[in-house]
């Protein structure tokens, strides 16, 4: 059973959600079988069982939710497929030898650009290459001896195939006109009421987010930061709720990761090119974005495993700067704190799942709009009254704590510190109740 099904709740129980999926995938909640085939692989490779250790590695890999990786013998091997975002990842797995490749895309033209593009991200790869099949398409590939495949080899290997191979498709053929998309048979197309609700949102926050930066009663010059608040929040809530691909999930990742670089630009340059980045993704055509706007599974997180003193220290770190906004009567800015908080969680940690659950639960409270607009049924907050749903949003912190019992057992969230006055009181101290939750972990 999936996140929404168990925890959107309507005024009458709970009511069927459209199947659509929001956030990064990851791949650190394994289920107890994964972790059991992780364990056989290693045991079978110590034993020189290769292909044995390959089985259970592939099974360590499946996730039945996302029906991601498949498996079959043939020819004295096994023939496998897994998915990667937009790319299906193939391979061939025998007693002596490994063979992962991805298709990325099909060309007529050795163009000098692409090409030295590819041959320049090779230097930054440790176990793939790009490269050219016999049909003169680009591939990403790996192969090894089965002596030196480790499951711990393979995991960061095919690792390194898959995430470039779904990266790298939607940049090249946005860049380079001669380039053709191939082997994408296996993408869901969205519905265009979809796509349309997703555009719309992300055109209209854009707009407000600038107008904000460029109106607000802030300078811009002498307070910077406030305004770096306002657009990271936004960009971690456009890769949230949108899941994009393609050029809009690299000019988010490029937006978080050029502010957080450690060089020696001011804060007030590094706001004055997140707020350039804003501009450019709201002049860009609605087309552009719907060609980018499908489903596809995944195996590989990218976001990185913490436990939850790591979501403890982030809370610790911006929470304490909501209240001077919020009395100095900056209260776009003062509520932009928490969604910041929540956003950069879910953008760089695989959290714990309690907490990545709450977080969640997060936005679709103070997003509610979005969701309906998208065909769910939610009844956690009015908008016109300007007024929270306290009974149901207690029912859903219950239910997720319910659901986490299993691994995490001294969930007990103190609900009755929730206050419901306001969007900034309510998003406060939800996000003080995360902070104080015991998510210690038990091992079953």
């Amino acid at each position: 059973m999936s996140f929404w099904d168990r925890l959107i709740y309507g005024k009458s129980g709970k009511v069927e959600q459209p199947n659509i999926r929001f956030g990064r995938y990851t791949d650190s909640y394994k289920t107890p079988v994964n972790y059991a085939a992780w364990d056989k692989a290693l045991m079978a490779f110590e034993e020189e069982s290769f292909l044995d250790s390959f089985r259970f590695f592939l099974t360590y890999l499946r996730d039945e939710q996302e029906d991601n990786v498949h498996f079959w013998e043939k020819n004295g091997g096994i023939e496998f497929e897994l998915f990667q975002g937009s790319k299906r990842i193939i391979g061939y797995a025998d007693e002596k030898k490994v063979k992962v490749q991805a298709q990325i895309a099909e060309t007529n033209d050795l163009n000098v650009g692409f090409m030295r593009r590819l041959i320049e991200k090779n230097f930054s790869l440790e176990y793939a290459r790009f490269g050219l099949d016999d049909k003169n398409n680009i591939v990403v590939l790996f192969d090894s001896y089965s002596l030196d495949g480790s499951p711990y080899k393979l995991y960061y290997a095919i690792k390194e195939v898959a995430i470039n191979a779904d990266k790298q498709d939607d940049l090249l053929l946005e860049e380079f006109g001669m380039l053709k998309a191939i082997d994408v048979s296996h993408l869901e197309e969205i519905p265009q009421q979809e796509k349309e609700v997703k555009y719309t949102f992300i055109a209209s926050r854009l707009k407000a987010v600038l107008q904000e930066v460029a109106q607000g009663k802030l300078s811009f010059e002498q307070y910077p930061g406030a305004y770096v608040y306002l657009m990271l929040d936004l960009v971690y809530k456009l890769d949230y709720l949108t899941r994009p691909e393609g050029y809009l999930m690299e000019q988010l990742e490029r937006a978080h990761r050029e502010y957080f670089a450690k060089d020696d630009k001011k804060t007030l340059e590094k706001a004055q090119n997140l707020a350039k980045t804003l501009q450019t993704l709201l002049d860009r055509p609605k087309e552009a974005y719907f060609k980018e706007m499908y489903r596809g599974r995944s195996t590989f997180g990218i976001t990185v495993p913490v436990n939850h003193d790591r979501i403890i220290a982030s809370i610790d770190n911006e929470i304490v700067n909501i209240d001077w906004y919020a009395q100095n009567g900056h209260s776009s800015i003062a509520l932009s704190l928490p969604g910041f908080i929540v956003g950069y969680c879910l953008f760089n940690y695989a959290a714990p799942k309690p907490a990545r659950d709450l977080f969640e639960l997060y936005y679709q409270i103070m997003e509610q709009d979005f969701f309906s607009q998208l065909g769910f049924q939610l009844d956690y907050f009015d908008a016109q009254q300007e007024k929270f749903h306290p009974r149901n949003i207690r029912k859903a912190i219950k239910q997720i704590c319910n659901d986490n019992k299993g691994f995490y057992p001294e969930l007990n969230p103190n609900i009755g510190a929730l206050q419901f006055s306001s969007r900034l009181a309510f998003a406060k101290t939800y996000l003080l109740m995360i902070r104080n939750m015991d998510m210690t972990k038990i091992n079953r």
